[in-house]
């Protein structure tokens, strides 16, 4: 047995493990299509800098076949081109995590025949199992630069799957040429599902695609197409913190400094937004725009900013400036979470309408309902 063949099984066998429910026909997947060939190399982060980890080099072939996230690009600069001292800068393309990989292929269910569209082709290795799923055929995947259309491309001619359809195109603005499609998989998050992936999947069809938030709180929503041209559906249970679509217009909030603004004590620390469960529910919360550094919410709508201090065995300080202070909603959110016994991602709904509201719903026991805006 080759040492790719065997890294293979322990991968399948190590998904199928990790998954409450999986199709054997996922596992199959994995089980047959190489992630080495879509990786030959990948950036190890080491402090502030991402060095390059090739083929030739000892661990490689162990570190490709681990359920985990392999970066492969910084700030444009891909690991195959990178110098040996490494990069830095900011992550902006990699291969998700097998486990999650599967937990979206299951819930994608992607059958022979599937016309499939896949938003953000990165390596190409989703892409090569969605060909094993659905027939290369019938398979289209995008991404932004044609760097990382080439090299994808390549790859799946070599693995077998020269008949999928890889371009470069703008995911946000739908696949041109394309569509009336039975899947489409976002391999990036974004903050409201874009109105050309409802117009381009077929009444029934699946959407599965990463919720981001400002916190972290990521959350992979699988909605079904309706005859009225919205869609609606539920989160999986696994948290899911993807790259953003590029053209979703996200704004950073590294460098965000506090101005000059009131002090205050608080039982709600930083750390709070640690919980993956806790921080999809307070995202809910908070305007759209806010986005987080660590202990520091910054919302550039309105310029509040709120920057949390944690001092074990004593209260965190909270310094907040601008118009509001941001931190009070998360500490709402707070309570309102602990009282209703932390609802998980889950049990949570989403309903996009057409060219209308978009909703994460959730119904308490008791049968009081909510909604938020995202």
């Amino acid at each position: 047995m080759t040492a790719d063949l065997d890294a293979r099984i322990r991968l399948a066998r190590e998904v199928e493990r990790g998954a409450s429910v999986l199709s054997s026909r996922v596992v199959e997947a994995f089980l047959n299509v190489p992630r080495h060939a879509f990786v030959p190399a990948f950036f190890r982060r080491e402090g502030r800098v991402y060095r390059p980890v090739r083929s030739e080099d000892g661990g490689w072939l162990r570190a490709v076949y681990a359920d985990e996230v392999l970066v492969t690009e910084v700030d444009g600069v891909h690991a195959e081109d990178a110098p040996g001292a490494g990069v830095g800068g900011a992550a902006t393309s990699s291969s998700t995590a097998p486990g999650l990989m599967a937990e979206m292929l299951d819930a994608l269910d992607v059958r022979p025949g599937d016309r499939v569209w896949e938003v953000g082709t990165g390596t190409g290795y989703n892409a090569a199992l969605l060909c094993h799923l659905a027939g290369a055929g019938n398979v289209t995947t995008v991404d932004r630069t044609g760097r990382l259309v080439d090299a994808a491309r390549e790859r799946l001619g070599g693995a077998g799957f020269e008949a999928a359809t890889v371009r470069v195109a703008d995911g946000a603005n739908g696949c041109p040429g394309g569509g009336p499609f039975d899947r489409i998989i976002a391999t990036c998050s974004v903050r409201r599902v874009p109105q050309a992936w409802l117009d381009q999947c077929a009444t029934g069809g699946v959407i599965v695609a990463p919720i981001g938030n400002a916190l972290g709180g990521g959350a992979v929503a699988c909605l079904t197409k309706l005859p009225d041209g919205g869609a609606a559906g539920r989160f999986l249970y696994r948290p899911a913190a993807f790259m953003p679509l590029r053209a979703d217009g996200c704004t950073e909030a590294a460098g965000v400094v506090p101005g000059a603004g009131g002090r205050r004590t608080s039982v709600v620390g930083a750390r709070v937004l640690d919980d993956h469960a806790f921080s999809f529910w307070a995202g809910l919360r908070l305007p759209p725009a806010v986005v987080r550094d660590g202990g520091v919410l910054h919302d550039p709508t309105d310029g509040s900013t709120v920057h949390v201090e944690d001092h074990p065995g004593r209260p965190s300080t909270v310094t907040a400036g601008g118009p509001r202070d941001l931190w009070r909603l998360v500490e709402s959110a707070h309570t309102d979470w602990r009282r209703r016994h932390r609802p998980r991602r889950e049990w949570c709904s989403i309903a996009v309408g057409v060219d209308g509201p978009q909703l994460v719903g959730y119904t308490a026991p008791g049968g009081e309902a909510m909604s938020w805006a995202l």
